[in-house]
């Protein structure tokens, strides 16, 4: 089982290794799933979920940011790409720790969908920065790692 697993994660990576442009989009659209879950999902039934609406708009309107930032990537995919990957995998790891400070902060509040909620998009978001170091590690002497 976990041969299967490490076998299919290298191919998932060597897809992004010949294509480096692919991973921005995903993470575009992983960044518009998340605005769209936290800013209209979630807020229609917050009550479910235990978060305040402000605190939902925060990180919907950051993800925002985020899908923006990476979807200019993808369109303009610049020659030089690897900084631009580099500030992504930054960026996702600190809207990591953010959220996970977020889920400890509201712990007493949360509601078991929300805390099922955060557990999942940080899962997905420790993947994804997984994906894009290995991608990044390939070039580490052009971006730094």
């Amino acid at each position: 089982m976990n041969y299967e697993f490490n076998s299919m994660f290298q191919k998932i990576i060597n897809t992004f290794k010949r294509n480096p442009r692919k991973l921005f989009l995903i993470d575009a659209f992983g960044a518009v799933l998340s605005a769209f879950s936290l800013g209209v999902i979630l807020v229609q039934f917050e009550s479910y979920f235990g978060v305040p609406l402000e605190k939902l708009y925060f990180l919907a309107a950051v993800a925002c940011v985020f899908a923006m930032y990476s979807f200019s990537c993808y369109f303009r995919f610049p020659t030089n790409w690897r900084p631009f990957l580099k500030l992504i995998v930054i960026s996702n790891l600190i809207y990591s720790i953010i959220t996970l400070g977020l889920v400890i902060y509201l712990y007493e509040e949360l509601m078991p969908l929300g805390l099922i909620y955060f557990l999942l998009e940080l899962i997905i978001l420790i993947i994804l920065v997984r994906v894009e170091l290995k991608v990044a590690f390939v070039h580490r002497n052009r971006i730094g790692f």
